[in-house]
């Protein structure tokens, strides 16, 4: 079992970037896939980016397309969320998945292990 915890939030203006680190323990990250997720004030976690766990395969939202890269560091047993061009609606809590599938899905529920999330909150 994998414990997963994401880091790297906080303010960014709208024209921005921020990196999200989701840092797994327990087991290495390299052997689940992952998937990203935010979930706005009042809505639905809902899918932004994955990875699959050899690291060559990545999926990305339209939301999230030309602007978020997800990448995966085994060394240090992290994968992150680079996010360019934010914009006030990415604004929300966001949250990485991980699944011993293999492979990433845009399904919440494909996902057995979840960090407890990083806000990101983006002023125009």
């Amino acid at each position: 079992q994998v414990h997963l915890v994401e880091t790297g939030g906080g303010w960014g203006q709208a024209g921005g970037s921020l990196r999200l680190s989701c840092a797994a323990s327990g087991r290495a990250s390299s052997d689940y896939a992952i998937g990203w997720f935010r979930q706005a004030l009042g809505k639905e976690r809902v899918f932004l980016a994955g990875l699959s766990w050899r690291g060559d395969n990545t999926y990305y939202a339209d939301s999230a397309k030309g602007r978020f890269t997800v990448s995966r560091d085994s060394a240090k047993n992290t994968v992150y969320l680079d996010m360019n061009n934010l914009k006030p609606e990415d604004t929300g809590i966001y949250y990485c998945g991980a699944t011993i599938k293999g492979y990433w899905s845009d399904k919440e529920s494909w996902y057995n292990q979840w960090g407890q999330g990083t806000q990101v909150t983006v002023s125009s």
